[in-house]
C-alpha cells in the first residue's frame, strides 16, 4: 500500500507540530507532500527540509523570499492570504490536516473536500460558520471528514458502527472550565489577558486560550458536533471535567454511558483521524486511574460564560447565526489581546452582533464569507 499523502496547514502551531511527529512515527504509512505556516518561517524551513515536501506556504508574504533563496525552485512556495487557497487547491494530497486558526481555514476545508480528499479538521471554524454548506459536500461519504478537536474525536470512538440517530440519547462534550471556573462572576472583568491564556491543563494558540477561558470554544464544539454527528441540539450537553482525562461521553437509548479516557495530549486524536478506521501504537506515558486519584464533574454555569449559551443559540438559529458570532468573537479576542476591551466585552460584542444580525441561508462559500466580512467590518468601525 502506498504512503497516504498530507498537507498540513498550520504545521507549526501546536497540532500541526504534533501531525509531524505522527509522520515520523509511520514513515511508511505517511509522507508530507505540503506544509504551511503563518509567520514561524525558521520552523516551517526546518520542516520542509526535514520531510522534503513540494509545496509550502507562508501567510507572511515578507517571509517567502527566505524560503526561496533556501529551497530555490525545489519547492514551490505560495504567499499571503490570497495564495492559501492556491495551495490547497494545487498540492498533491490525499489528506487535508487543517489547523488553521479562525475563519480562514473554511476556505481550503470546501476546496479540499470538492477535490475528493480526506480532511483531518483541527479547523472547528470550517463547520462553526459554514457547517450547512460542508455537509452537502460530504452526505455521500461523511468520513472524510474526520475530527482531530479531542472531544469529537472521542466521540468517534465511542460510537464504533453505531448510527448516532437510532441509539443515542445525548452526547456529552466534557470542558476544563478553563482557568476561572471558580472566580466570582463580579471580578470578571478585571481578567487580564496574561491571566486568561494560563490554561490549566491544555497548551495551545493564543486565540484558542481565549476561546477557551470564555468557554466559547466548547460552544463552537458544541456546533460542530451537531454537523458531524447529525443530532439536534435538544442531545447535546456539556459536563465541565477539570481533569481533562474523559473527553467525551456517548449516552445511549437503554441507560448506559460509554466515555473514551486519555492523558489531555492530542497526538491520540491527532493519529486516530489520519489512521481510521484503523489504530496505530503511540509509545509513552499511559494513563494511571490510580494517579489521577479523583475525576470531577460540574454543571456549566451558563450565567458566568455567557459564550457558551450564545454558541447553542446561534446553532438553533442556524442559517448564517454562527458565522456572525464566530467573526464577531475573532474580532473581539483580538481587541481583548490588545487591551482595546475587557474579559467580559468579548461576549458582549459577539451577543450585540448576534442581535444585530438577520440570518439567511448559508448555503454558499460566498454568502458565508460575505457575512463574515460584514460582521467584522462593523465591529472594527465601531470599536476601531
Amino acid at each position: 500500500m502506498n504512503a497516504q499523502k498530507i498537507l498540513i496547514l498550520g504545521s507549526t502551531g501546536s497540532i500541526g507540530t504534533s501531525a509531524c511527529n505522527c509522520v515520523r512515527r509511520f514513515r511508511d504509512d505517511f509522507t508530507i507532500t505540503g506544509l504551511g505556516a503563518g509567520s514561524n518561517v525558521d520552523l516551517l524551513a526546518e520542516q520542509i527540509k526535514e520531510f522534503g515536501p513540494k509545496h509550502a506556504y507562508i501567510a507572511d508574504p515578507q517571509k517567502a523570499s527566505i524560503l526561496n533563496e533556501r529551497f530555490g525552485s525545489g519547492v514551490i512556495i505560495y504567499k499571503g492570504d490570497d495564495e492559501l487557497e492556491r495551495i490547497a487547491q494545487e498540492a498533491d494530497y490525499d489528506i487535508l490536516l487543517n489547523a488553521l486558526v479562525g475563519a480562514a481555514g473554511f476556505r481550503p476545508t470546501v476546496i479540499a473536500l470538492k477535490r475528493g480528499k480526506k480532511v483531518a479538521l483541527a479547523n472547528k471554524e470550517s463547520l462553526v460558520i459554514g457547517g450547512d454548506y460542508i455537509t452537502t459536500l460530504i452526505k455521500n461519504d461523511k468520513h472524510r471528514l474526520m475530527p482531530v478537536d479531542s472531544e469529537h474525536s472521542a466521540i468517534l470512538q465511542c460510537l464504533g458502527s453505531c448510527d448516532a440517530n437510532e441509539t443515542v440519547e445525548s452526547l456529552i462534550l466534557t470542558a476544563s472550565g478553563g482557568p476561572f471556573r471558580n472566580l466570582p462572576k463580579d471580578e470578571f472583568s478585571k481578567i487580564t489577558a496574561a491571566q486568561a491564556l494560563k490554561h490549566p491543563t491544555w497548551a495551545m494558540g493564543k486565540k484558542i486560550t481565549i476561546d477557551s477561558s470564555t468557554l466559547m470554544n466548547k460552544g463552537f464544539e458544541i456546533i460542530e458536533a451537531h454537523h458531524l454527528f447529525s443530532l439536534p441540539y435538544s442531545k447535546l450537553r456539556v459536563c465541565v471535567h477539570p481533569q481533562s482525562i474523559i473527553h467525551s461521553i456517548v449516552e445511549f437509548y437503554d441507560g448506559s454511558q460509554i466515555a473514551q479516557l486519555g492523558l489531555p495530549d492530542m497526538e491520540l486524536p491527532i493519529q486516530y483521524a489520519l489512521t481510521w478506521p484503523k489504530r496505530l501504537p503511540i509509545s509513552g506515558k499511559r494513563l494511571s486511574l490510580p494517579e489521577i486519584g479523583k475525576m470531577e464533574f460540574f454543571e456549566p454555569d451558563f450565567d458566568r460564560f455567557p459564550c457558551l449559551r450564545l454558541c447553542i443559540e446561534a446553532g438553533e438559529i442556524g442559517g448564517t447565526a454562527p458565522a456572525v458570532v464566530n467573526a464577531a468573537n475573532e474580532v473581539a479576542v483580538d481587541l481583548f489581546l490588545r487591551g482595546k476591551i475587557g474579559f467580559t466585552g468579548i461576549s458582549e460584542i459577539a451577543a450585540q452582533a448576534l442581535r444585530n444580525h438577520k440570518p439567511h441561508k448559508a448555503d454558499s462559500v460566498e454568502v458565508i464569507e460575505q457575512t463574515d466580512r460584514e460582521t467584522r467590518r462593523e465591529i472594527i468601525k465601531k470599536r476601531g
